[in-house]
Parts: C-alpha cells; structure tokens; sequence
C-alpha cells in the first residue's frame, strides 16, 4: 500500500520506545513544530499514571481529540506538524484522524517487550512506571498494511529513525512553509 500524503506525522508506541526524542528529530528536520501528546493529557489523566493506574479508552478520548486539534491547528500555521502519542489501538488513530480532519501518517517505533523495559530500567518517567509496560503492549494493536503508517525499528539509532520517517514524506520538503 502507498503512503497518503499528510502534513501531521504522529509518532507512536509504547512507552520508552522513543516518540519523543524521535519526535523532536523528525521536526528540526522538516522545521516543524513538535507537540507532546503527554502534555495534552488532563490532570486527571496523569494522576492515574503516576499512581501506576492504566487508562481506559474513556481516559483517552478528549485526550486525543485535544491533541489532534492541536496538531491540526499547528499543521495550519507552519504547513505540518509532528506530535508524539501512543496511539495504541487503531480505534485511537482512527480517532484522531477524524479529530484533526486531516490525513495522520503514523510512524510505528516497533520494539520487543524485553528491549523496551530495559529501556525504561535505565530512565525515570514522570507518567509511565515500569509496572504499566505489560499493559501497553496488552494494549497495542501494531498498523495495519491498510493504515497510513510506516513501522521503524526502535533498534536503530534516533538519527536512522528519523531520516526513514523524513523519506516517507518527501512531499512536506516542497512545502514552503511559514517560519
């Protein structure tokens, strides 16, 4: 299947896959603004991650539709727009899509359970403890061949990961967008 062109790339997976720092990669590449879906998320949202509690796909909804909004809205004034979020089932992608009202390219950083946590070993998160891991894989419904998304493996280095989801989109290097 053939890519659809979009101006919002979401960069999505697990927790301690890399959506951030992958992210801000992607964006200083194409001179776009960067959102973090995490600080999108309620308070409410976030007080039930620190305290080790998942959330429901209740939790999620206006979540997500704030952040597509945003994306939306950055996406309009610079020409695209990268975002970080889970995403984890396609219920959610489909969500945002109809959200920002737009086409969403996913870019899936795909990654075994053991190399994730032992990512999340060596680092401290805010809203994600070790103790939620299982349940975000539980969670996970990897891209479909019918979804606008690419899968990177989370493998590679950040630079490899970030070039791979700026080839996929070479269309957003012709825009002229609004610095």
């Amino acid at each position: 299947m053939s890519l659809v062109p979009a101006r919002i790339l979401i960069v999505m997976g697990v927790a301690s896959s890399g959506k951030s720092v992958v992210g801000k990669s992607i964006a200083r590449r194409l001179h776009a603004p960067f959102l973090d879906g995490d600080a999108y998320h309620p308070s409410s949202n976030k007080d039930k991650m620190r305290s080790g509690i998942p959330l429901t796909d209740s939790d999620r909804w206006e979540w997500l539709s704030t952040l597509a909004t945003a994306l939306h809205d950055a996406a309009e004034g610079k020409g695209v727009a990268i975002g970080a979020c889970s995403a984890l089932k396609r219920s959610y992608r489909d969500h945002l899509v109809r959200e920002a009202s737009e086409p969403i390219l996913f870019v899936f950083l795909d990654g075994t359970e053991e190399v994730i946590a032992a990512r999340m070993a060596t680092r401290v998160h805010e809203y994600m403890p070790l103790t939620l891991l299982a349940s975000q894989f539980a969670t996970l419904e990897v891209p479909g061949p019918d979804e606008n998304a690419i899968a990177i493996p989370v493998t590679l280095t950040v630079e490899q990961i970030a070039d791979r989801a700026v080839r996929a989109v070479p269309h957003l290097k012709a825009f002229k967008r609004k610095q």
